[in-house]
């Protein structure tokens, strides 16, 4: 493969070195310097190409000769259930599967299941900050544990149809599924991942025929019973779009509500925002996700010969958009290492581009417009009193974020 002569002679991983602690606490000044030196370059430690600028992530995102080739896990008798998870996913398949199965699951989404939830939003989210700052009380809460973290559990476990009782298990097989996508991740945690694969599967599958014999008003429901002329959804891929809805819609929300409430409270001045004004929530939600990003890597794989952005690619040659990067090109985005809630038009692409879009970007924007408002509404005075950020890469959040009710 011949490098373009942007990238030639430069390795990304002398710039952005996923070792260091200090880029992985903060990525920005790395991927600022990296985009300044070469939009798109190669990374020895990641072996892949990687594209730093607005322009060339969202061309590497939206090129159909790229796509999601998933790689199954070896030995394939330790991984079948995590390898089929994914194989079987939106977001790990291409055409034509990946238009049968989003054709299918978007029409699913689209009979008013979200547009349902904003009420049962709100009521989740008043019972959860009652019980972590009771009315009058001014002691410090972790903000996280408390709200961000079950919020979108309880929010995707409603939308499915999930029972009460159930609940608890959600989050844990969640993220013992996601330390799979980090760069850094030990045996013991490829060892948890793949209990927690068959574990959740096993889970879903079977509340999945409960609802084949019992329908009920859910998500679920309508998947069990999605049809598109003579096509369903099969039993694997099925399982496979709800621990999807569940780890994609988990994750990003929490890391969304947080690193966005982080970069709020910590700007100076703190930012003024109408929080009974919709525009303006919408604004301030669209905000917290392109500042610090949830996700900052998404990989893809040539699949035929392609010259995209610059680089030209063969068979096989993968290139990661990092969202982060994308996010802060200056090009785009005025002042970008500012907070500002009041930025329109704001064309992040935190939730990627192309047609792997998330479909579960509705749900998202919703769950953080309402999370916002009733936590503003709650606590108009709240301040930052503590923040431990999560050692992670490609999934950036926070371990705890600390926060005070009362100024």
């Amino acid at each position: 493969m011949a490098p373009s002569d942007a990238a030639r002679g430069l390795d990304a991983a002398d710039v952005l070195d996923l070792a260091d602690p200090a880029v992985v606490t903060d990525p920005y000044p790395h991927l600022a310097r990296l985009r300044a030196q070469a939009p798109l370059a190669w990374h020895s430690g990641l072996g892949l190409w990687v594209a730093t600028s607005h322009e060339g992530c969202g061309a590497v995102l939206r090129d159909r000769r790229l796509g999601r080739v998933f790689r199954p896990r070896t030995p394939e008798g330790d991984w079948e259930t995590f390898n089929w998870l994914h194989a079987d996913s939106i977001l790990d398949s291409e055409p034509p599967k990946h238009t049968r199965l989003r054709r299918l699951v978007a029409g699913a989404f689209g009979r008013g299941h979200v547009a349902r939830l904003a009420p049962r939003i709100e009521q989740l989210a008043e019972g959860l900050l009652d019980a972590a700052a009771p009315p009058g009380s001014a002691e410090p809460f972790d903000v996280l544990a408390a709200y961000a973290e079950p919020l979108p559990v309880l929010v995707i476990a409603e939308l499915l149809g999930v029972p009460e009782a159930d609940r608890v298990h959600l989050r844990p097989w969640s993220q013992a599924v996601v330390k799979m996508y980090e760069v850094d991740r030990t045996g013991e945690q490829e060892a948890q991942a793949r209990a927690a694969s068959a574990e959740f599967s096993d889970y879903v599958e079977a509340l999945a025929a409960d609802r084949a014999r019992h329908p009920g008003d859910d998500l679920l429901t309508d998947l069990v019973q999605a049809r598109d002329g003579g096509d369903r959804l099969s039993g694997r891929e099925l399982v496979a779009t709800a621990v999807l809805l569940l780890n994609a819609g988990h994750e990003a929300s929490v890391n969304g509500f947080g690193n966005g409430l982080h970069s709020m409270l910590s700007a100076q001045p703190r930012p003024a925002v109408d929080i009974e004004d919709p525009a303006a929530v919408e604004r301030l939600a669209e905000e917290f996700l392109r500042h610090d990003s949830p996700l900052h890597l998404f990989e893809r794989t040539a699949k035929e010969p392609a010259d995209v952005a610059g680089l030209h690619l063969e068979p096989g040659d993968k290139v990661a958009a990092l969202l982060g990067a994308a996010n802060r090109d200056p090009a785009v985005f005025a002042d970008p290492d500012r907070f500002d809630p009041t930025r329109e038009p704001n064309p992040h692409l935190a939730f990627g581009a192309g047609i792997h879009f998330c479909i579960g970007a509705p749900l998202a924007r919703l769950e953080l417009q309402v999370s916002l408002r009733t936590l503003w509404r709650r606590f108009p005075g709240l301040q930052l009193v503590e923040a431990e950020r999560r050692p992670t890469f490609v999934l950036r959040g926070f371990e705890r974020l600390v926060v005070s009710p009362r100024a």
